[in-house]
């Protein structure tokens, strides 16, 4: 059966910097190619992404990834019942997430431990992130607001199988678009858990890359000229490097996903739409902060190729197996471009995934021009809107 795959291929030079840390400070790195490479966490990437969503998408079409569950639950409930405050709508919060997740939610142990005598409990939290959408959390609160109305007791209310089936119902419909697009994985309750449509690799210096480390010191203002030397010294460790980025979305895994979201006022395609296309651009545009007001690494990418496929997700990076190696004053751009250029139609041909594959690509400047002959060349804007009319028609012609 043909499927709908999007493939997302960057090359990124990011100048000194911190983006993902490891344990120590220090920014992550791997080998590959027997060499040690710089790294940056498909984590970390992701993350990054699903905040760019914040200024692409509406906040109803999004969710909230949070320990603070029961709080997030209890605001929509006073917003719905201004008389429904405190720890009374905590506690309804916690008793209707427990009954649609299976999670228990309660006061952390450290925290009702540390608080004196006399200070408010903790408010109730899930022992691990939870992720549910705007429009999941809407919905529970207006059965918490049922429940506390039509039983005197919010136990009592979710004894009954219909109730408690409807709260299952309610967390595991109407999908937000990141939680469609990144997964959720619920510890306590597995038969909700939604498989991720997309797949983010770990970002990867496409040449050999070392850390290096910065010896700084602040002096402190109020020093006088009999006080010298620093008032704080310390080492922050960095590197630069030309990064491969590389993500896969299954458009199919995606529709399926987002399922009851879909709206009746609107095509059947446009929520999936929506979705790819803000992926597209928070995938590219998106930047992990780490360390950021230290080094000011604002980069975007130097190219961008995207291919949409009928068969399989196909990586790139055994493109940079062999490290790059700058030549003269040309950098690693050119050459990265050169090789990726080589890889692709070989790869390609030899494995017959050429056909009835799209390509769009971005590129920056004379270094990307290797790449030009690899599809159709875009702006951004003109990325997104291709990539999504085309996501589009291929849904439409298989209804």
């Amino acid at each position: 059966m043909s499927r709908t795959i999007l493939d997302v291929h960057i090359l990124q030079t990011v100048p000194p910097s911190n983006l993902n840390r490891d344990d120590t400070g220090s920014p992550k790195t791997a080998v590959y190619g027997g060499v040690r490479r710089a790294r940056v966490s498909s984590q970390a990437w992701k993350r990054a992404t699903r905040r760019s969503f914040q200024n692409l998408l509406d906040p109803s079409e999004l969710g909230v990834r949070t320990k603070k569950v029961a709080q997030a639950l209890a605001e929509r409930i006073t917003a719905l019942q201004p008389s429904l405050t405190g720890t009374e709508a905590l506690t309804a919060a916690a008793e209707t997430i427990q009954v649609a997740t299976g999670s228990r939610i309660e006061p952390p142990k450290r925290k009702a431990g540390a608080a004196k005598d006399g200070e408010e409990a903790p408010a109730p939290e899930s022992s691990y992130l939870m992720f549910l959408s705007s429009r999941q959390l809407d919905g529970l609160a207006q059965l918490a607001l049922e429940a506390t109305k039509d039983a005197a007791d919010i136990k009592t209310f979710f004894k009954n199988k219909d109730h408690k089936t409807r709260a299952r119902e309610l967390a595991d419909t109407r999908h937000s678009v990141d939680i469609a697009l990144f997964g959720r994985m619920v510890a306590d309750s597995a038969d909700i858990n939604v498989d991720a449509a997309t797949q983010v690799a770990h970002a990867l210096s496409v040449h050999a890359a070392e850390n290096e480390s910065d010896y700084y010191t602040a002096v402190d203002d109020r020093n006088t000229d009999a006080e010298p030397g620093a008032g704080m010294i310390g080492v922050v460790d960095f590197n630069s490097a030309t990064l491969y980025r590389y993500a896969a979305l299954d458009v199919d895994q995606l529709r399926r996903n987002l399922g009851e979201g879909l709206r009746d006022d609107e095509p059947v395609t446009a929520p999936v739409r929506r979705a790819v296309e803000a992926f597209v651009e928070g995938f590219i545009a998106s930047l992990p902060t780490g360390k950021i007001n230290t080094f000011g690494n604002h980069t975007l990418p130097d190219a961008v190729v995207v291919k949409l496929r009928t068969s399989r997700p196909i990586s790139f990076v055994g493109a940079f197996e062999q490290p790059v190696r700058a030549k003269g004053e040309g950098g690693h751009v050119q050459a990265a471009c050169k090789a990726l250029a080589d890889y692709v139609p070989s790869i390609e041909t030899a494995y017959g995934a050429e056909e009835d594959t799209c390509t769009w690509v971005l590129r920056v400047g004379a270094t990307t021009t290797p790449l030009a002959g690899l599809g159709t060349e875009v702006t951004l804007p003109q990325l997104v809107e291709s990539v999504g009319a085309a996501v589009a028609d291929r849904l439409e012609s298989r209804e």
